[in-house]
């Protein structure tokens, strides 16, 4: 794939400038020059030019080496000793997507005495699980399962591969890419298979105004990460079978340069993950002021719940960026979602819309958070939490 630019067919007419939004045009006398340093191949200037003086060419479609690919794998992750949740909602899509292919779900099991968590993978929706077992596995470091990962990927040719966008996945999923020569789609929302059998990768684009749809027609395999809680974990079937390979992989220490010397877990006092909670309290600018959190954090207590907050509070230090619920924050899905005086941004409710039951309390009757609602009061959060509060005690008095 590259440019091609024909010199005695430019006229001149410096559209191609214009239309170039990487500065990668110049104009040399009565012609252009290009900076193929700074040239990503976005078609703009080739399609402006009205002498066809420039051409890019593309790397057409090898569809008998794609052929060659097949299966959707899912890259697990362990934490403590358990599964993340992430990995079984990944196991689900994928089951979806390979229901779509007509073809397995495979998951990528990585640590060390970790054989025992696989068939829970299986009851989730994977065919089957490669498990690969070493010490050197047993914590997280970015060479060894880079290693393992491209290794097996070369050997085996999975056609997707689908990474939970965690801070390992997240470190993992990029180097891949960039070993492979792959391409990578971050943080996505939604993955379907179009008629071509290629992946639909849906992410937010632009701060989150518009939703982009993205394609890798020209390599394999398609990867992409995936936030926790974005999709929905079936319930699993403990009836499915399913093969489980432990995989002979050897990787000397000498390849990894680095090591885990100690691990420090951030606790936040008084609050829950709300990553992992059944219920949140989240709190917005209507919330005013940062003594005024103690409000949301009694209604939170009653209930069992974690405290979120939107990105202004975060922003502000009001909570710490482990709360911080939306799109640059977290992303949850829990049973109840309480918003506080939240005007309900697009980017916040790329973060919590797939919550089961949204409450939402705002003076604004015109806030966007309503359209999102399950309940909605109009009113000063000031006065309605407080009964909120009472309410509850009640309850729990008389029971």
């Amino acid at each position: 794939m590259g440019l091609i630019y024909d010199k005695d067919k430019c006229t001149g007419c410096m559209l191609c400038i214009k239309a170039c939004n990487f500065a990668a045009i110049e104009k040399d006398g009565d012609k252009v020059k290009f900076d193929f340093d700074k040239c990503v191949l976005c078609g703009s200037c080739e399609e402006v030019c009205p002498a066809d003086a420039i051409l890019i060419e593309r790397q057409t479609v090898d569809k008998e080496a794609i052929a060659q690919y097949n299966d959707v794998w899912v890259v697990t992750e362990i934490h403590d000793g358990r599964l993340r949740s992430v990995s079984y909602e990944l196991v689900t899509k994928a089951r979806d997507l390979a229901d779509k292919l007509g073809e397995k779900v495979v998951a990528l099991l990585l640590g060390h005495e970790v054989e025992s968590l696989a068939e829970s993978l299986i009851h989730q929706g994977a065919d089957k699980v490669l498990v690969v077992d070493d010490k050197i596995l047993a914590d997280y470091t970015t060479d060894a399962f880079t290693i393992a990962v491209t290794s097996l990927i070369t050997s085996r040719k999975p056609a997707i591969v689908l990474y939970g966008a965690t801070s390992n996945g997240r470190d993992l999923a990029p180097r891949v890419a960039a070993r492979l020569a792959l391409g990578l789609t971050a943080d996505c929302t939604g993955l379907d298979i179009d008629d071509e059998r290629q992946l639909v990768q849906t992410r937010p684009a632009f701060g989150g105004n518009i939703m982009a749809e993205i394609l890798c027609p020209y390599t394999r395999p398609q990867m992409a990460t995936v936030r926790p809680n974005v999709f929905k974990p079936t319930e699993p079937d403990t009836s499915r079978t399913g093969e489980i390979e432990k995989v002979d992989f050897s990787i000397s220490p000498v390849q990894v340069r680095t090591r885990v010397l100690e691990k420090v877990s951030e606790v936040v006092e008084g609050m829950k993950s709300v990553e992992e909670a059944d219920i949140i309290v989240c709190s917005g600018r209507g919330i005013k002021d940062p003594s005024n959190l103690e409000l949301p954090k009694e209604l939170a207590k009653l209930l069992d719940a974690a405290i979120g907050g939107s990105r202004p509070i975060v922003d502000l230090g009001w909570l710490p960026p482990t709360q911080q619920v939306g799109q640059s924050g977290r992303t949850v899905s829990p049973k109840l979602y309480f918003a506080l005086g939240i005007s309900g941004a697009i980017q916040h409710c790329a973060g919590m819309s797939s919550s089961e039951i949204i409450v939402a309390i705002n003076k604004d009757e015109e806030a966007p958070i309503f359209e999102l609602a399950d309940f909605g009061i109009v009113g000063d959060i000031f006065a309605i939490v407080p009964e909120i509060i009472e309410e509850i005690k009640r309850v729990k008095a008389e029971r």
